[in-house]
């Protein structure tokens, strides 16, 4: 283990470890009622910590997917090919700032001039975010990673990932099913990699009625980064419409893209 970071093991993937324990003492089971009560006022400042961060980006589109693949693997190209089409299209390009797909999506994006940006839990010293993010916001709690992701995304493109990319897929699914969101464009790319999940959905939980046909019919798995564009770009432009202006009094902000790599 690091001098630095107890808990850190060198051999952890990227982002799958945080240098705080916060979220692991409040799954840890009850506290006291003033611990309950001291937590429920950091996680109140750590929304308003991502709300200051995130309200003025521009309509953002957030891509997943592994921090495994290096850049000379296809889905690393295929991420980059289609960060760099949203970002011309006018969308701010999130992921959760780390290596692999998601280095790949933010570079896509600083190829294209566009607006890049990184979201994830509070990293160990020894992990650094990806060198091509304008800004990098983490937070010491998971959940409230996950509602800020979903709350200033106006898209997701899911690249072939682990649980955490399927964790991300299938709430943000759950949600389009139950009307929590609407007019949200779901895309999966690697449709290789997903073809076995999208079968499995269609033969098995729609033909046992856990799921209607209409659930997956609104997911689109491509290949074409065109084809991904162009969806995004028709369910979401509406939002490129949506203007915010920062208030200097308040200490707000309009994020700056950083120079080229």
């Amino acid at each position: 283990m690091n001098q630095h970071d107890p808990q850190f093991d060198p051999n952890d993937p990227w982002g799958k470890v945080s240098r705080d324990q916060a979220e692991q003492r409040f799954l840890a089971g009850p506290r006291s009622r003033l611990a309950e009560f001291g937590r429920v006022v950091r996680i109140a400042g750590e929304f308003i910590k991502g709300f200051r961060a995130l309200h003025f980006l521009p309509p953002c589109v957030t891509v997943f997917g592994s921090a495994r693949f290096r850049e000379d693997n296809p889905w690393y190209q295929l991420a980059r090919d289609v960060g760099a089409g949203i970002a011309k299209a006018g969308f701010t390009i999130m992921t959760g700032g780390g290596p692999g797909i998601m280095e790949a999506a933010n570079r896509g994006a600083r190829d294209a001039g566009g607006l890049s940006v990184g979201c994830n839990i509070t990293l160990p010293h020894e992990q650094q975010p990806n060198p091509y993010l304008d800004r990098f916001v983490e937070f010491r709690y998971f959940f409230v990673r996950k509602v800020m992701l979903v709350k200033y995304s106006d898209a997701f493109v899911v690249l072939p990932g682990g649980f955490g990319t399927m964790d991300e897929l299938f709430e943000a699914a759950t949600l389009i099913q139950t009307r929590k969101i609407e007019q949200f464009p779901l895309v999966l790319m690697g449709c290789d990699y997903w073809r076995p999940l999208v079968d499995f959905i269609r033969t098995t939980m729609v033909k046992a009625g856990t799921i209607d046909p209409a659930d997956i019919d609104r997911i689109l798995v491509t290949d074409d980064v065109g084809i991904a564009v162009d969806h995004v770009v028709q369910g979401a432009a509406r939002h490129l419409r949506v203007v915010r202006k920062p208030n200097v009094l308040l200490g707000e902000s309009q994020p700056r893209r950083q120079g080229r790599h």
